[in-house]
């Protein structure tokens, strides 16, 4: 899991990372009007979501507990 989750203190509930997240880990929380982390399982660390996020509000662990594999050798 790479994902830790979201500082909701800077968060502006844009949404920008719920779009960019192709693995559909982030998702927006209607009631709150801020972004959640849902399936932080399932985070590929592609790290689209902090490249969108204009507040810096994604959290993530510096140590990933699933291999990452590549396409090459």
């Amino acid at each position: 899991m790479a994902i830790e989750g979201i500082d909701t203190a800077r968060c502006n509930g844009c949404g920008a990372c719920v779009l960019s997240c192709p693995a559909d880990v982030i998702r927006m929380d209607k009631d709150a009007k801020k972004t959640v982390v849902r399936y932080p399982q399932d985070c590929v660390v592609c790290c689209w979501c902090i490249a969108e996020c204009e507040q810096d509000a994604i959290v993530l662990t510096p140590i990933r507990t699933a291999p990452l594999f590549t396409a090459w050798g």
